[in-house]
């Protein structure tokens, strides 16, 4: 487990899946991310029997909080298409229990995720790609470490049309670790 000061990281448990499937059939937490049509439980089911076949590196981990003493899922962040010869990685995040929202867990999880892909990993750079529209997430992502590097120009379907992407990204040379920082 990864753990910061007020979350911490672990292994997705067959437990955790149907929180998975609500939050995914909730078009508001669907809103920016690539998964557009709703699921069902055993199409989850099948998703996590593929996910334990991944190499350890590329699992996703829950995203749990503190709360009056229990440990609360609220929603689950990955590492995927690592490259080890470039030494980097695309990173995806989910907060997909809504009351959990705007209070700077996303942030929170990401920098440990990074720390997680510099420290532990060894990688060098750290990358995502996020809807133009998604302020709230750009948002985090510049306070987690992100830099803004490019746009990839109508390259999201939603809702009926196309809408840009950012690619931002973080390097190890730039990155300061969340004790030096005081998250």
């Amino acid at each position: 487990m990864l753990f910061s000061q007020r979350l911490r990281l672990r292994p997705i448990q067959r437990s955790d899946l149907p929180f998975f499937v609500e939050w995914l059939n909730d078009p508001e937490v669907r809103q920016f991310i690539t998964a557009t049509i709703p699921l069902s439980l055993e199409e989850e089911e099948q998703w996590y029997e593929q996910m334990l076949k991944q190499p350890k590196p590329e699992r996703p981990f829950a995203i749990e909080v503190r709360e009056e003493g229990e440990w609360q899922l609220i929603g689950n962040i990955t590492l995927f298409d690592l490259s080890w010869v470039n030494r980097s990685a695309e990173v995806g995040i989910l907060i997909g229990d809504k009351r959990f929202w705007n209070r700077g867990y996303g942030r929170e999880a990401m920098r440990l995720m990074v720390q997680h892909a510099f420290e532990t990993l060894n990688l060098n750079r750290v990358y995502l790609r996020v809807d133009v529209e998604n302020i709230r997430g750009i948002k985090s992502y510049e306070q987690a470490g992100f830099v803004k590097e490019g746009i990839l120009r109508q390259a999201n379907y939603r809702n009926g049309k196309y809408s840009d992407m950012m690619v931002m990204s973080v390097l190890r040379s730039e990155w300061q670790t969340p004790t030096r920082e005081g998250v």
